[in-house]
């Protein structure tokens, strides 16, 4: 028993959208400067030192783990005004969990250095 008909039509006609001359030069000059500040702007210099290279590594990849925890603050700060508005304790409780969460993640390499002394 079939339940949905397939239909197939041999002949497929794809047109592309209509666009002005106004909007592809905005397109233009929009995928000019993604490719300039993505591709042009990452210069790799190499260090002497190999133990440079790894501290700088870990700078980077700590910075984007901060970044992720600030985002993560902010939304447990969100969370919980919006808990305190509408009186829900469970969302209250989320936005808490959230909140210490992105202190942990944002603090991640102070506390690993206090660990590891």
């Amino acid at each position: 028993m079939k339940l949905f008909k397939k239909e197939t039509k041999k002949n497929k006609e794809t047109h592309s959208l209509p666009m002005g001359k106004k909007s592809r030069r905005i397109f233009v000059v929009y995928a000019a400067m993604v490719l300039t500040l993505c591709c042009g702007a990452t210069t790799a210099f190499a260090a002497g030192d190999p133990l440079t290279v790894i501290n700088n590594l870990s700078e980077f990849i700590f910075g984007l783990i901060r970044a992720g925890g600030m985002i993560l603050l902010g939304f447990g700060i969100v969370q919980i005004g919006l808990s305190l508005k509408s009186h829900d304790p469970s969302q209250r409780a989320n936005g808490f969990l959230t909140l210490a969460e992105g202190v942990v993640i944002t603090f991640a390499k102070e506390i690993l250095t206090l660990i590891t002394g």
